[in-house]
């Protein structure tokens, strides 16, 4: 059975948009792309060298793809790029036909499906790198087995955020993490189950909180489409 694991450049506030560089991906009047690269240190280097050592294919969305294919094929002086070639590229695309790169697959209209298919067989490690809409569905239909987030010590403001609206809630456990000189912060977690909830509260609730609950719950009644 093949795991999906996701690697993503994140800053303080959740934004993943365009980390590597200059128009990278300006959409939605972006203005930092290349955030990350002033924090790329040994330490991080090392982490991602680690991530390639293992046999893997890729997993993309449509936009990483074409910032990949436009990059890596010409990068023949750098050891990914050989690397990225080879690898088979599973690719979710509402245009197959115009996916160009060697050894590019595209994962058909159901994505979730196919994906659910690829994990059943066998071969190595799907990794997604970048692929922020497509981190999105696969949150949503809770298909990332293991997600590693290389968390930049940076405030963006506004930009693609890791962590949308329609996330599956579930609980993480944390199975490696590391502090980088720079002031990286590296943590990877795993699959834990179901949000577990519990309460601070007084066992017996004071009459102010009764009146807040009941305050609440009236504000709720109140609101638009309820």
């Amino acid at each position: 059975m093949r795991t999906i694991n996701a690697t993503v450049f994140v800053s303080l506030d959740g934004v993943m948009q365009a980390p590597g560089g200059p128009q990278e991906d300006p959409t939605g009047g972006f203005q930092h792309e290349g955030w990350a690269v002033p924090h790329f240190d040994e330490a991080v280097g090392g982490v991602m060298g680690k991530l390639f050592e293992r046999p893997f294919d890729l997993l993309l969305g449509r936009r990483t793809y074409d910032i990949f294919a436009a990059h890596w094929p010409y990068a023949k002086d750098d050891p990914i790029g050989p690397l990225f070639d080879g690898v088979t590229k599973y690719v979710a695309t509402h245009k197959p036909e115009s996916l160009t790169w060697q050894n590019t697959t595209w994962l058909g209209e159901d994505v979730p499906a196919s994906l659910r298919e690829l994990k059943q067989g066998d071969g190595p490690d799907l990794l997604i790198q970048g692929s922020s809409q497509l981190i999105q569905q696969l949150l949503q239909h809770d298909l990332i087995d293991r997600i590693q987030l290389i968390v930049m010590p940076v405030v963006l403001g506004s930009g693609k955020k890791l962590f949308g609206s329609g996330t599956m809630p579930a609980a993480l456990k944390l199975t490696d993490s590391l502090v980088t000189p720079n002031g990286v912060i590296i943590a990877t977690y795993g699959r834990a189950g179901e949000v577990e909830t519990g309460d601070f509260g007084l066992e017996n609730p004071s009459e102010a909180e009764l009146e807040r609950r009941r305050g609440l719950a009236e504000m709720e009644r109140k609101l638009p489409g309820r």
